[in-house]
């Protein structure tokens, strides 16, 4: 009931299912908007060899009354709807049986801030259940009686959780073991190291008057990482000076 799958198992050379895949289920009124831009480029092709697995929940199955209503106004008046908790109620358990023994997230603004550490640790995991809210909001009962995790991507606001849990699989999928050509450009990435990643450059060497540091082109690699280490200490001092507590 209200489940779309995409996903293909690795097998080994007996053709058999070999290790299971990094399982996410995306609890949701628009089941339809996924993979989106998860079915495409690294993730897709991870997704398409079975490292990992994407199913929908569809909320609009767990309505109530013939048309199937998910949401009513808010306890104590005020604007907008609110998804009530005897509909999602129901679709987290499906979800749960689903894909058990995973963390449910609920995509909020009012959430904790994602970090790399966190995506790190889901990645590790067997998976996430993501919870992508619309309207105002969920019925608070819901979250507490669920023990649901409250994850924001930014200081903004979106039209529903869809994007924001896109945002959060794709960081994950994307640590998954095989996805990565290179695993070492993970660990020189933004916050791999507490800090933001310094300059690239590439062909040509000379662009509208814009050189490559001479530094990059000297064949010298204890220089080279000198001189990335000075630039992601500097970016990071101008744009997250926040990031520099601890960062030794």
């Amino acid at each position: 009931m209200g489940q779309h799958s995409t996903s293909d198992q690795p097998r080994d050379s007996a053709g058999t299912n070999s290790t299971p895949p990094w399982r996410a289920t995306v609890i949701t009124l628009l089941p339809d908007c996924l993979p989106g831009p998860l079915g495409v480029s690294l993730a897709g092709q991870a997704l398409k060899d079975g490292i990992w697995a994407l199913e929908a929940v569809a909320l609009r199955d767990f309505g109530i009354g013939k048309h199937a209503n998910v949401d009513d106004t808010p306890a104590g008046g005020g604007a907008g709807m609110v998804l009530r908790a005897d509909v999602v109620g129901p679709a987290i358990e499906a979800a749960r049986l689903q894909n058990p023994n995973t963390p449910v997230l609920y995509m909020s603004p009012r959430g904790t801030p994602l970090t790399q550490t966190m995506v790190e640790a889901w990645s590790k995991g067997p998976g996430l259940t993501i919870l992508a809210g619309r309207f105002e909001g969920v019925d608070q009962r819901v979250l507490d009686a669920h023990d649901i995790e409250e994850v924001s991507i930014g200081d903004y606001v979106l039209s529903g959780g869809e994007v924001a849990a896109m945002a959060v699989l794709d960081a994950c999928v994307r640590l998954l073991p095989g996805v990565m050509g290179q695993p070492q450009s993970l660990a020189e990435e933004s916050f791999s190291n507490g800090l933001l990643e310094y300059p690239h450059y590439t062909r040509p060497r000379s662009w509208q008057g814009r050189d490559i540091p001479d530094v990059l082109l000297s064949g010298d690699h204890q220089k080279i990482a000198d001189w990335r280490r000075a630039e992601a200490l500097a970016i990071t001092e101008a744009r997250r000076p926040d990031l520099l507590k601890g960062v030794k």
